[in-house]
């Protein structure tokens, strides 16, 4: 069986490889883009919690309240940078370039 630590290390490979081929499309939205990259480090700041909380005090991530909410602000941030991004490709009238 396999650990869900092995997989949730594999799923970062297909979100790098959108990142990657969204990246290099050249069509996507820049605010968007970042806010996807965001997405990364929302990533980083989880696990990196999850960890502290396990150390300092025995517990999961989403038994401790204030850290938790500190982790998901930062999938808060990610997706309002994503929307905004797109919001502002269509109100600049750059939508036709998001659909081809």
């Amino acid at each position: 069986m396999i650990s869900k630590d092995l997989l949730f290390a594999l799923s970062l490979l297909p979100y790098l490889a959108f990142l990657a081929f969204f990246t290099r499309s050249k069509q996507a939205p820049s605010l968007a883009l970042i806010g996807f990259y965001f997405t990364l480090i929302f990533v980083g700041v989880t696990i990196s919690a999850g960890i502290y909380t396990k150390v300092v005090y025995e517990e999961s991530l989403a038994n401790v309240d204030w850290l938790h909410g500190i982790a998901e602000s930062f999938l808060t941030i990610s997706n309002t940078l994503i929307v905004l991004g797109f919001r502002q490709a269509i109100s600049h009238g750059n939508y036709t370039k998001l659909s081809k």
